[in-house]
């Protein structure tokens, strides 16, 4: 009889128990946190329940992993190596789940508590084909003032609105693809301004954005604005698109 079938001898069930355990744990776990965005985004749950299911399916997979290190180590001490090696996987899993939320932990705590994000804090370009959109959201239409221009300056120094030495018709095209090519869904365009709304892929959050450019004698001038309609803190994720949006802008 080989070691595997002698249970009696090393462990019994205990062994087989806490690896099932710690299986059926992780997908549970898995299973909250994965349906938690696109059921949001479904309109199925609002967006509170979504986060406790992250919440709740985070905790389940915490406790996926001490079942997971419990079977590890009883069932290497028993030479049960199947068992010890399903605790090993399901340990490494959970590092793997929780991986993304507590990155989002981690940046909000590392960002100032506001959505609003712009090139140009003293007169932001104006959300006109979108007003009524953001009307309908939590966020205001307007730029918060002050106090969010501050954070922004404390938080996103670099931020900066860009010159481009070319005709404004071949900015505002270069704009224009750039934001197609994004999959951004346009609202409108005028003479100098084009307004879009980015989606999130996970959760579905809508983030308006309003792009305008200015003929000077040094060039155009691009200048950005990116606000969320929901939440307080949009952990970064403005800032980050207007820089990304602006230099690869300036490459072409």
């Amino acid at each position: 009889m080989s070691p595997e079938n002698n249970s009696t001898r090393r462990g019994g069930k205990w062994p087989l128990v806490t690896a099932w355990l710690a299986i059926t744990l992780l997908i549970v776990a898995g299973a909250l946190m994965g349906v938690a965005g696109p059921a949001f985004r479904a309109e199925w749950i609002k967006l509170g329940t979504s986060f406790t299911w992250m919440r709740q399916g985070a905790q389940l997979a915490m406790g996926a992993a001490v079942v997971g290190l419990i079977t590890l180590v009883l069932a290497g001490a028993l030479r049960r190596w199947r068992p010890a090696l399903v605790g090993a996987l399901v340990t490494l899993a959970v590092v793997a789940i929780i991986a993304i939320p507590m990155q989002m932990k981690q940046r909000a705590q590392s960002v100032p508590p506001i959505h609003d994000i712009t090139t140009d804090m003293e007169n932001p370009p104006a959300f006109t084909l979108l007003a009524a959109a953001r009307e309908e959201a939590p966020n205001a239409v307007d730029y918060p003032g002050a106090e969010t221009a501050k954070q922004q300056q404390l938080a996103y120094p670099q931020l900066k609105p860009i010159i481009l030495d070319a005709p404004l018709t071949r900015v505002m095209t270069a704009v224009k693809t750039m934001v197609q090519a994004r999959g951004w869904e346009i609202a409108g365009i005028t003479d100098n301004t084009i307004e879009a709304t980015a989606t999130t892929r996970w959760f579905g959050f809508k983030d308006d954005v309003v792009i305008r450019m200015t003929e000077t004698e040094q060039g155009v001038q691009v200048d950005m604005r990116s606000a969320s309609r929901l939440g307080k803190s949009d952990l970064g994720t403005n800032a980050e698109r207007i820089q990304v949006f602006l230099e690869d802008l300036a490459k072409r």
